[in-house]
């Protein structure tokens, strides 16, 4: 996966860098402002992959005294300001769409059509690089996400583009552009919403809580089980912390062996857990 995903990052960097440098001669060669706005937004992509392969390589850190996890939880905040970055392109092309509306603009359909079209080619193989490992990394999801919305909108520009060409409406581009808007930020929101609550080490979306606690205390010689947090250390690992309630302490590395492979089999690869009996004492809600 490792070496795939460097891969995947190399390429999609390298093609977008190119598609930006191609779209803003094309823009400066034909005067046209959208083809130049539109370089600069596809430059904000390049910054967002590079944002994403740096918190994937920072992720693979050797701990420290101060940092005891390494860099992997670089990988949440990334894959959140990949998701603000989102929205905030989505605010810009509102904007645009909005000042195109009220303040039409004539523009060159074949030509537009022509560059988005490139667009649609290089933003769709780099969203298809990253789309077999979105679903198990967000922070892969965020560049997934990127791209995807870039496609969308070249497409957008495309149809906009043929439709100017043979018609002369210019209202259409800004149109269209409200369209992708509103399809990015529903596309986006996901991404949005998974990339705040890790941030704010919430229980992983993938794992179910009540689950978790319902396995553990139906292990063998397991009583109950209190004091339970799971959080994410990064996109792809997860963590837990618990106190376990045991009538006795002859059996708990027999028990504590099995709870951690059961954990590990339902995606939490760290866990610490501290063992009571009914006569310990513990502080807050125990022993329930």
């Amino acid at each position: 996966m490792i070496t795939s995903l460097n891969r995947a990052f190399i390429i999609g960097i390298t093609l977008n860098i190119v598609y930006v440098l191609a779209e803003a001669i094309a823009g400066f060669g034909f005067h046209s402002l959208g083809l130049l706005s539109d370089a600069g937004h596809n430059l904000s992509d390049v910054v967002s992959l590079v944002l994403a392969l740096i918190a994937f390589k920072l992720s693979d850190s050797l701990a420290t005294r101060k940092f005891t996890y390494g860099y992997k939880k670089s990988t949440i905040l990334i894959s959140l300001l990949n998701a603000l970055i989102l929205g905030v392109a989505v605010i810009l092309i509102v904007v645009e769409s909005v000042r195109k509306i009220i303040h039409p603009e004539p523009i060159q359909g074949e030509v537009i059509s022509i560059v988005a079209a490139i667009g649609v080619v290089i933003n769709g193989i780099t969203a298809w690089l990253f789309m077999r490992d979105q679903k198990r990394d967000l922070n892969v999801k965020g560049a997934y996400m990127h791209m995807l919305a870039d496609t969308l909108v070249s497409i957008g520009v495309v149809v906009s583009g043929i439709l100017i060409y043979f018609t002369g409406w210019y209202v259409v581009d800004p149109i269209i552009g409200l369209v992708v808007a509103v399809v990015i930020i529903f596309a986006s929101w996901e991404l949005l919403r998974d990339s705040i609550r890790l941030s704010l080490d919430g229980v992983p979306m993938h794992v179910n809580y009540d689950q978790v606690v319902s396995l553990m205390e139906k292990a063998d010689g397991v009583k109950g089980v209190h004091h339970l947090h799971i959080w994410a250390i990064s996109t792809t690992e997860n963590a837990l912390t618990a106190h376990i309630l045991v009538d006795e302490l002859d059996k708990m590395e027999e028990i504590k062996e099995h709870l951690k492979h059961e954990l590990k089999e339902h995606g939490i690869s760290h866990a610490t857990l501290e063992f009571e009996t009914p006569q310990s004492k513990c502080t807050g809600k125990c022993h329930e």
